[in-house]
């Protein structure tokens, strides 16, 4: 899929810590002193919480310290001595997301359209799902896919058995593409902060399996979607991106489904493309989000 402009390796370090004077410079040092070439910074500070929030990403092609030993050589440096919470990647290390699906195929067609169309670096070795209905779009796109019906019953079982999947096609991250299960707290702590969901913005208030439809009994003027990391607490994990579209007296409940289908689209693809490009930094329950 899509790599950084003419192949050049780029190391990204994301990073929170304690707020202090000169915390910019120190980490543009260790860059500048080592041979990388800064390409991207953005920082943010939450004066509140008093949290420095950073993104930087550099070139490695005259970075004296190797790849492998840059996060050794950071962590002594600089993490351990000013308590930072950091994390490092690499721009030519294509990350690997398993979508996750039930019936509905809006989402996981317009994932697929451009994972496909090569706008991610990113690698779906697998698709799994509640539910068979889907085998053929997965089939259409050349994906292995996995069906595991699942009941109150055999819930555990089932979840066993996809994580164990999941570690075999070695996944980094799983995208809920209108995937109608409640995800137990045992899968959750496999993947923090590396799953990613996506609903209709009426939630709680209109709950249940047609919020289309009681939201146009109220006559809403507003429809929304919301992405976020899923969390113990049922869609109450950090949001990633968020989007609305107006709504008029003229509206049916069909337009209302065709436009919330439409955004719950385009927020999911906005918060994957978000979390492929590393510019996710999540904070308790909330998240940063860099340019």
């Amino acid at each position: 899929m899509a790599t950084t402009e003419a192949n050049q390796s780029t190391a990204i370090l994301l990073i929170h810590c304690p707020d202090k004077p000169g915390l910019i410079a120190l980490v543009t040092d260790f860059i500048n002193a080592n041979g990388g070439n800064i390409i991207y910074l953005d920082q943010h500070v939450d004066r509140t919480e008093g949290v420095f929030f950073m993104r930087v990403e550099w070139e490695l092609e005259n970075f004296v310290i190797p790849r492998d030993k840059i996060n050794e050589y950071f962590g002594t440096l600089y993490g351990q001595k000013y308590d930072m919470d950091f994390r490092l990647y690499f721009s030519d290390d294509t990350p690997r997301m398993a979508i996750f699906v039930s019936k509905m195929s809006h989402c996981i067609y317009d994932l697929l359209a451009r994972y496909i169309a090569g706008e991610w670096n990113v690698a779906i070795p697998v698709i799994i799902s509640n539910h068979p209905d889907l085998q053929t779009v997965a089939k259409r796109f050349g994906i292995e896919f996995h069906c595991f019906p699942i009941t109150k019953e055999t819930k555990a079982e089932q979840e066993a058995l996809e994580v164990e999947l999941l570690k075999k096609h070695k996944i980094d991250f799983i995208v809920l593409a209108r995937y109608m299960q409640v995800v137990s707290p045992n899968f959750i702590k496999q993947y923090p902060n590396r799953i990613i969901n996506i609903h209709h913005s009426f939630l709680p208030a209109f709950v249940g399996a047609k919020p289309y439809h009681a939201a146009f009994e109220r006559g809403v003027k507003l429809i929304g979607a919301t992405s976020h990391y899923v969390t113990s607490d049922l869609d109450a994990g950090p949001i990633i991106e968020q989007d609305i579209a107006r709504i008029s007296h003229k509206d049916t409940v069909k337009t209302l489904i065709h436009k919330g289908q439409d955004l719950e689209k385009i927020v999911l693809s906005r918060a994957v493309e978000k979390h492929i490009e590393h510019k996710v930094l999540t904070y308790k329950n909330k998240t940063v989000l860099f340019n």
